[in-house]
């Protein structure tokens, strides 16, 4: 009986599942989660980590900004997860960098759990997620180092962001605890940039970006994404013609959707994930 039970079990579809609210990271009485979405099937399944925008200083796992990128990873046939971490004023730089990366490791540690291969793991991001997916992918160490970066409207060169402004926003004021555009605070910029990080044997990024971003201008991308090649590193660049800053925003522009099918087939390609099973789902 013990033997038909078994096999029976070893038949049985293995059924996809979401999971809300996973403790992955508590420091100073704050309680950090994840909520993960896992397709069905046996796996090893790829997975990628989603980091969500607000300037450092708002938004969670389930903010409406980040919301349009749940449909093309529900439909990719990868694993994912979404995640909250600290926020600025009250946690600065680089707690939150801190955060993505026990966020990396609490996934690769249960990647059993979650029918994972700990060796296809890409992280993702949009706005202050895409600059903390862009650092967290420029350093890796053994137990972060992902397969695959995809930072949508990052900034790479903070120094190059700011200095031109000839002020410090009070966001930056609050991320990074500086007032003014002193050498000084010129070095710490530069610390908080992936384009000072870039060497060679890094992951393969994609970088999505809108050509009419205000927020983060377009010349952002284009510029790390040169960096990366110069260096011997992958980079893709798509361009978002006419997109400004905010996936919500290109939702209200069916023109602007494209993005969608790009990513959901350049994650599965570099991930190594098997186009046959899901084809055409992404639209």
């Amino acid at each position: 009986m013990r033997l038909l039970l078994c096999m029976f079990s070893i038949l049985l579809p293995v059924l996809a599942q979401t999971r809300s609210d996973i403790e992955f990271f508590r420091i100073a009485g704050e309680v950090l989660t994840m909520d993960a979405h896992i397709p069905e099937g046996p796996g090893p399944l790829a997975g990628v980590i989603l980091v969500h925008g607000g300037g450092w200083s708002m938004g969670d796992k389930q903010a409406a900004f980040v919301k349009p990128l749940f449909g093309p990873l529900d439909r990719s046939g990868l694993a994912w997860f979404t995640i909250n971490y600290r926020l600025t004023p009250k946690s600065p730089h680089p707690a939150a960098l801190r955060d993505v990366e026990e966020a990396i490791r609490y996934v690769k540690k249960h990647a059993l759990e979650f029918r994972l291969d700990p060796a296809r793991i890409a992280i993702m991001g949009e706005s202050a997620g895409g600059h903390l997916v862009g650092l967290a992918g420029t350093h890796p160490q053994p137990d972060t180092a992902v397969a695959a970066v995809v930072p949508i409207y990052g900034a790479f060169d903070l120094e190059a962001l700011i200095v031109p402004k000839g002020q410090v926003s009070k966001g930056f004021r609050d991320f990074l605890g500086i007032s003014d555009l002193s050498e000084q605070s010129r070095a710490v910029l530069r610390k908080a940039s992936a384009s000072n990080y870039v060497k060679p044997g890094l992951p393969p990024f994609l970088l999505i970006h809108g050509t009419a971003d205000e927020a983060v201008p377009y010349d952002q991308s284009v510029k790390f994404c040169a960096q990366l090649k110069a260096s011997g590193n992958t980079c893709d660049l798509y361009t978002v013609q006419d997109g400004i800053h905010g996936v919500i925003n290109w939702e209200k522009i069916p023109a602007q959707h494209a993005y969608k099918e790009v990513l959901v087939t350049w994650l599965r390609k570099t991930l190594k994930v098997e186009l046959h099973a899901t084809e055409g789902q992404s639209r």
